[in-house]
């Protein structure tokens, strides 16, 4: 584990076991270790939530909500950056009622048992 991740890891315990949550708790990381970025909270909350010595329910419910918000928000970044692009449209192909129920024969099934009856 980098030295960076046990840091944040270690901030992020301290400061949900204090109490703290949300924008309070991300606070508290970047104050201690202020090279923190979206993607190593993550990881460091993801190695929170799989540490077999952490146990507080509220201290790991606290930890995944910080580790979600952060998660969305590297996703809406990138889809921002995407927003500038046409989107292409895929027309959707509809089948008509009788060819969806002309694609399933229960001849076939009924067949079938009879075979493995006899």
């Amino acid at each position: 584990m980098s030295e960076t991740r046990k840091k944040i890891y270690e901030a992020l315990i301290d400061g949900a076991t204090d109490g703290l949550s949300g924008q309070q708790l991300y606070d508290h990381v970047r104050k201690r270790v202020p090279k923190t970025t979206s993607k190593k909270l993550v990881r460091a909350a993801l190695l929170a939530l799989t540490d077999p010595d952490v146990n507080d329910k509220h201290v790991l419910d606290v930890i995944y909500a910080l580790a979600i918000r952060h998660r969305l928000d590297t996703l809406q970044a990138q889809d921002g950056d995407q927003d500038d692009e046409p989107v292409a449209t895929v027309p959707v192909l509809k089948k008509s009622k009788s060819e969806l129920r002309g694609g399933v024969s229960g001849g076939g099934l009924e067949a079938g048992r009879r075979d493995d009856a006899g």
